[in-house]
């Protein structure tokens, strides 16, 4: 009918906006919320017809025996349906608050001064694979949008020629995307899947291990190749000694300790006690919280307690961050309850078998497409356990290989240009890189490992991983 194409139509317009925001200069986070409300007002509004396709069981039941009519349509739907997308964009919201706010605490104690510490040399090689080594490992635990803008932050810091600071950027972009999609915690897009029931925590990760590492390293290798020998390093003293904490090294590390090792702790949380992740996150979150007053109780209520720039650069990009994935999220909804994506998933299976080819097909469409709009719209196409329309289910079992398919290529496409992904973006604000010189310098090399990545996936997929 008319109004699915419509409400299909605002969300194709909305990701035509989204991948031209450097030409556009409209922000994502608010085209993303705009598709999203105004999705779902639509949806509401001529909702009738589609509850009695797709709901009929349910709005039969939800009457209880009254007459239907427009009110208690839009009462089933606002109740039974549109609550349900709120509650699943709601779960990855709050864990991204509060991993976000873990984040901002540490940085603010100073925890994370020592990467800057560790990772001066004047050798640029030794310098690139320090800061992309921790790039990666701190992005597999935290979100890769806020790994790259403190990682960029601590680069710029060190490095005085723009140059060379384009080349070490790059690496910490490459590496914020590939360490986050190797883990459920490290990328939104992977949340999403382990809130769904599609993928284990363990199984995710082991799958994509060496696939990641591979599309790390070998671009990185690559643009360590055009660095000089030497590299000029600020060597500055260790930054915020005494203005905003007053602790010292072993209240650093246990701060450093409690907040990513709880982190790490929450698969096991999320296995146990099978609630939503977030509230792991929030568990860990006010321990942190809790130690970090204990600590910092001199100061508290003082004026020597001050605010970094970095955690305001981070507070307000977050913030973008959770408004653009709750808008997708919400708008990729409305038009998936208009059974649009249904009949295109079906369309698609009918014709083609293999998840590898809708694979490349999202890889490419994460290049120009944000990488978490892409990942949205191609985990919509099914549902855990689901029989396809060519009577397939295995590749959409739990730990099946569509949904990792689907995160690697999304999460390593966006490496290719720099529009691909919300990292990438930051960067490309912070140094005012041109995305044509991104792709002639860097995108072709992301490109190389995220290929070969993807071909040590496909050659490890039936490999079963059971911890």
């Amino acid at each position: 009918m008319m109004i699915t194409f419509i409400i299909a139509a605002i969300l194709l317009f909305a990701f035509v906006l989204i991948s031209t925001e450097n030409l556009t200069n409209v922000n994502r986070a608010a085209v993303a919320i705009f598709a999203g409300t105004v999705g779902w007002m639509l949806y509401v509004s001529w909702g009738a017809d589609f509850i009695t396709e797709w709901h009929p069981e349910e709005y039969l039941a939800f009457l209880n025996g009254a007459t239907p009519d427009a009110d208690s349509a839009k009462l089933f739907i606002a109740q039974e349906v549109f609550l349900k997308y709120v509650g699943r964009a709601a779960e990855i919201v709050l864990f991204l608050l509060a991993t976000m706010t873990i984040v901002e605490i540490l940085n603010n104690n100073g925890c994370f001064d020592y990467i800057t510490q560790w990772a001066k040399t004047r050798n640029s090689r030794l310098l690139l694979w320090r800061l992309t080594a921790a790039t990666f490992l701190i992005s597999a635990n935290l979100d890769n949008v806020t790994t790259t803008v403190m990682m960029l932050v601590i680069m710029r810091e060190m490095v005085s020629n723009r140059k060379q600071r384009l080349v070490y950027g790059s690496a910490v972009v490459i590496a914020a995307n590939a360490g986050g999609a190797l883990t459920v915690i490290g990328d939104p897009s992977g949340l999403v899947l382990w809130n769904m029931g599609a993928v284990t925590a363990s199984n995710f990760s082991f799958s994509l291990l060496i696939p990641c590492l591979v599309a790390c390293a070998v671009p990185v290798y690559l643009l360590g190749r055009t660095l000089p020998e030497r590299v000029d390093i600020q060597w500055v003293p260790m930054p915020y000694r005494g203005d905003d904490t007053n602790l010292n090294l072993w209240q650093r590390l246990l701060m450093l300790f409690v907040g990513i090792g709880g982190l790490w702790f929450i698969p096991s949380f999320h296995h146990i006690t099978k609630l939503s992740p977030f509230i792991g996150a929030l568990c860990v979150l006010s321990v942190l919280w809790v130690v970090n007053e204990v600590f910092n109780r001199k100061l508290m209520d003082v004026d020597k307690m001050s605010q970094r720039r970095m955690p305001r650069v981070l507070q307000y990009g977050v913030i973008q961050m959770m408004l653009f994935v709750l808008g997708i999220m919400l708008a990729i909804g409305a038009v998936q309850e208009t059974g649009a994506i249904k009949w295109l998933a079906d369309a698609y299976d009918e014709q083609l078998h293999s998840p590898w080819i809708l694979g490349v097909v999202a890889g490419g469409v994460s290049c120009v497409l944000d990488n978490f709009a892409t990942a949205m719209t191609f985990f919509s196409f099914h549902t855990v356990n689901e029989v396809s329309a060519n009577g397939l289910m295995e590749p959409f079992v739990q730990n099946g290989e569509y949904w990792k398919i689907i995160a690697y290529v999304t999460a390593l496409g966006g490496n290719t240009l720099i529009i691909g992904s919300l990292s990438g973006i930051a960067w490309m604000k912070m140094e005012n890189v041109r995305m044509g010189w991104f792709f002639r310098n860097v995108g072709w090399r992301a490109l190389v490992g995220a290929l070969i990545g993807l071909a040590i996936l496909y050659f490890t997929a039936d490999w079963h991983f059971t911890l």
